[in-house]
C-alpha cells in the first residue's frame, strides 16, 4: 500500500508544482519538464506495483449493472479526451474536459471496484482530478466558453476515436486483468 501511495503524490506534486510553486518551477527551465515526466512516470509504476501487490477489505463487487454504469463512464471519459483534441462542442462547452473525463473515469472505476486499495488509488485519482480543476479556477477565475457552430465530422471523429481507445484499451485491460466487458 505504501508504494501506492507513494505513487498518488508523486502524482499530485508532478501535476501540481507549476500551480502551487510557479516561481520554483520556472526556474527549472525545460529541465523542470524532463523532471516533472520523470515524477510522473515513476508515480505511475509506483501505483500500478503497488496497487497490484495491496490488499484490503472488499466492502463491494462489480456486478453487471455496475459494470455497465462503469463502462459508460469510461467511455464518457475518452470522448471528453478526444472532444478537447478536436475542439468539439463538447470539449468547448466544458472549461476542464480531459481532467472531465479523468475524474469521470476514476469514479467509474471506484463503482465497480469496493476494496480499500481501489478506493485510496482510484478516489485518490478522482480527488486529484477536482483539486487540480479547483485550483485552476481559483488561480484563473475568468473562463469564457468558445463560442462556435458544430462542426459534425469533427463531432463524429472524436466519437469513433473515443470507442476505437476505448475497445483496444478494454481489450487490453481484459487481457491483463477484469474484463470490463463481462465474463
Amino acid at each position: 500500500m505504501g508504494l501506492m501511495l507513494l505513487g498518488l503524490l508523486l502524482w499530485f506534486d508532478a501535476h501540481l508544482f507549476k500551480r502551487i510553486l510557479p516561481r520554483q518551477r520556472a526556474q527549472l527551465g525545460d529541465k523542470g519538464r524532463g523532471l516533472v515526466a520523470l515524477m510522473l512516470l515513476v508515480g505511475v509504476v509506483l501505483m500500478v506495483l503497488g496497487y497490484r501487490a495491496a490488499s484490503g477489505p472488499v466492502w463491494w463487487g462489480a456486478g453487471p449493472a455496475l459494470k455497465g454504469i462503469n463502462n459508460l463512464l469510461v467511455l464518457a471519459g475518452f470522448y471528453l479526451f478526444a472532444a478537447d483534441g478536436m475542439k468539439t462542442w463538447a470539449g468547448r462547452r466544458l472549461r476542464h474536459p480531459q481532467l472531465t473525463g479523468f475524474a469521470l473515469w476514476a469514479g467509474g472505476h471506484l463503482i465497480v471496484n469496493g476494496d480499500l486499495p481501489s478506493v485510496i488509488l482510484f478516489g485518490g485519482l478522482m480527488l486529484w482530478a477536482l483539486v487540480e480543476m479547483a485550483v485552476i479556477n481559483h488561480q484563473e477565475p475568468h473562463w469564457t466558453r468558445v463560442e462556435a457552430p458544430v462542426n459534425a465530422r469533427k463531432e463524429a471523429m472524436a466519437l469513433v476515436g473515443a470507442l476505437l481507445v476505448y475497445g483496444v484499451v478494454g481489450l487490453i485491460h481484459a487481457q491483463l486483468g477484469p474484463n470490463p466487458f463481462g465474463g
